[in-house]
């Protein structure tokens, strides 16, 4: 009987087994190839249908772009086609630079307002302001164009001039306004917002933005501050290299500030500090609220996983993935998320899972049962799936009901053009005040503009009215409700005297920001911020900042007296663009 070699046998069985996996492998790679060209062929199939059997003419670029972004829909809203006549967007996102005018408008009627004009640039130069009613671009009528039309309208080769007219007072203006390369300031604002205390307002992660807010603190510094807020409240983030180089001023080199890791290993990287610190031990606070995202969480995240400083107000958004673009043919591009990033203590702040939607195509939030606990570099806790939480969370300012209905009814913005242009400028943005004049025009001008509002108690009488009349109680109590609607009819002039102080700030901040721009309104309006002020007491009492970034005191809730309603800062997603 010959003999068996057992090490054939297991040679053998091995060389089956790799053929069995190396089959099933090819099988199933030639099963998705497979079912990719398949669908790819049905596509084509549709449109050659469609194209030549609709009824109506179809316009190519617009069908198939809307395809695209339908199939991208199904994954992350970060995932975005961008055509040939997109693809400056994707600049301006990246650099904050396109060539226009250098203001910003919105809509909401027949045609654009002009609501913002930044200083120095073109549309600024040529005597635009705030409020004028955009009416033609090069002789064409802007009536009922988006606030994208009017922007693709007036956008253009740095250099070309274009004629706008505009409306002002009910007069019409024709003004030629060269068109530049626009660079949207990312440090609107810096400044000591009391004697030993320096303030920086950072609003976008664009390209060199580090650079600029390097310049502010070497201009706080000569200044001698003790304490230094980053506000970066609203900031939707941007460039991840940028962020590493705002940590860097505070945090020494060799420090991890975040990785990346995604399917495609080659886009996995560890950024770290490389530098010397521009100050290691001046103690900071880094605002933050809803609208901080991605790279704002990135520089929240890392300073609080290091201890390099305490964290304040709302928790942030929750945008813990990254993306690049990559080139298309016919020069489109595609912005893809590639990887998700962690920040210094391991976690991942990413808190919607968009690779489990339900069945209804929706997504939610990661579940409380997911969410893992992590440390910082003193050992204090940390989690993840959920944003960054502040160390001292401070609930943000709210809105009367009146005041919510006036600014969204653009009262307040119009009431300032109208002030811009009947009163003399202040010497400085500190030399304003509100009067009781002004008050009393606000209130004149109201009325004269015919506006009223329903309170909450009334609208919830009308739907108890409608209710009674369905079924049938109204007639049998119409004396009680008749009483009560009288009873409850609000007055305009008392509402507004409750609601003063309120009304005055709005305004104040519409008004300097007229005749000082954006950065006299900020600098204005920062040293009255409830915020800024409770996280400056925070930053002051050595004792207390210490203990928080040693772990011996637990997150702190800072609240207001009055009852929340509507956010200040939830208002402000009006319909815009940049021009």
């Amino acid at each position: 009987m010959k003999k068996i070699n057992p090490g054939k046998i297991l040679t053998g069985i091995l060389l089956l087994t790799v053929m069995f996996i190396s089959a099933g492998f090819f099988a199933f790679q030639e099963t998705r190839d497979f079912r990719l060209a398949k669908n790819l062929d049905i596509f084509l199939s549709v449109f050659r249908e469609l194209n030549t059997f609709y009824v109506d003419e179809i316009n190519p670029d617009k069908i198939i772009k809307t395809g695209i972004d339908n199939m991208l829909k199904t994954l992350d809203p970060y995932t975005v086609y961008y055509p040939e006549s997109e693809v400056d967007e994707v600049d301006f996102m990246t650099t904050g630079k396109y060539g226009g005018i250098g203001s910003l408008v919105r809509g909401g009627g027949e045609y654009a307002v002009i609501s913002m004009v930044y200083k120095g640039f073109p549309a600024d130069i040529a005597g635009i302001r705030p409020g004028d009613i955009l009416k033609k671009a090069d002789g064409v009528s802007l009536k009922n164009f988006s606030t994208e039309q009017v922007s693709d309208k007036l956008k253009g080769i740095p250099g070309t001039t274009i004629t706008i007219t505009i409306e002002r007072n009910g007069q019409e203006i024709d003004l030629n306004v060269k068109r530049e390369k626009i660079g949207i300031p990312p440090v609107p604002y810096y400044g000591m917002i009391d004697g030993e205390t320096g303030y920086i307002r950072f609003t976008n992660f664009t390209q060199n933005c580090s650079q600029d807010v390097k310049n502010a603190l070497v201009q706080l510094k000569n200044k001698n501050p003790k304490q230094i807020i980053l506000d970066l409240r609203g900031n939707p983030g941007g460039l991840l290299s940028e962020a590493v180089e705002i940590v860097n001023f505070f945090v020494g080199p060799g420090n991890e500030v975040v990785s990346t890791k995604g399917k495609v290993k080659q886009f996995d990287d560890v950024f770290k500090t490389t530098k010397p610190a521009f100050d290691e031990s001046i103690p900071i606070a880094v605002m933050i609220n809803r609208s901080s995202a991605s790279a704002s969480e990135i520089v929240a995240g890392a300073i609080q996983d290091l201890d390099r400083g305490i964290i304040t107000g709302q928790r942030s958004y929750g945008k813990g993935l990254v993306q690049i673009t990559r080139p298309l043919s016919y020069n489109n591009q595609l912005k893809v998320t590639t990887a998700k990033y962690y920040i210094p203590s391991g976690r991942c702040i990413q808190a919607i899972d968009f690779s489990h939607p339900n069945e209804d195509g929706s997504v939610g939030i990661i579940p409380d049962s997911l969410i893992s606990e992590f440390k910082t570099k003193n050992g204090r806790i940390v989690k993840d799936g959920g944003g960054i939480t502040p160390d001292v969370t401070i609930l943000p300012e709210t809105m009367s009901q009146l005041s919510t209905e006036l600014y969204l009814g653009h009262y307040f913005f119009d009431f300032a053009t109208w002030y811009y242009w009947n009163h003399k400028a202040p010497e400085s943005p500190d030399d304003y005040k509100f009067s009781d004049q002004d008050f009393a025009d606000f209130s004149s001008f109201l009325k004269k503009r015919g506006f009223s509002y329903k309170t909450v108690t009334e609208e919830s009488l009308n739907a108890l009215i409608e209710s009674a009349k369905s079924e049938k109680y109204y007639d049998l109590h119409e004396e009680l409700f008749t009483r009560l609607e009288k009873e409850l009819d609000h007055n305009l002039d008392h509402d507004l005297t409750v609601v003063r102080d309120e009304i005055t700030e709005i305004l104040e901040n519409e008004i300097i920001g007229r005749f000082f721009y954006e950065e006299g309104a900020i600098g204005f309006t920062v040293k009255k911020d409830k915020q800024v002020l409770r996280t400056l007491n925070i930053l002051k009492d050595r004792d207390n900042y210490n203990a928080i970034l040693r772990g011996k005191r637990t997150p702190a809730l800072i609240t207001h007296n009055k009852p929340e309603s509507t956010s200040i800062e939830s208002k402000n997603k009006e319909n815009t663009a940049n021009l």
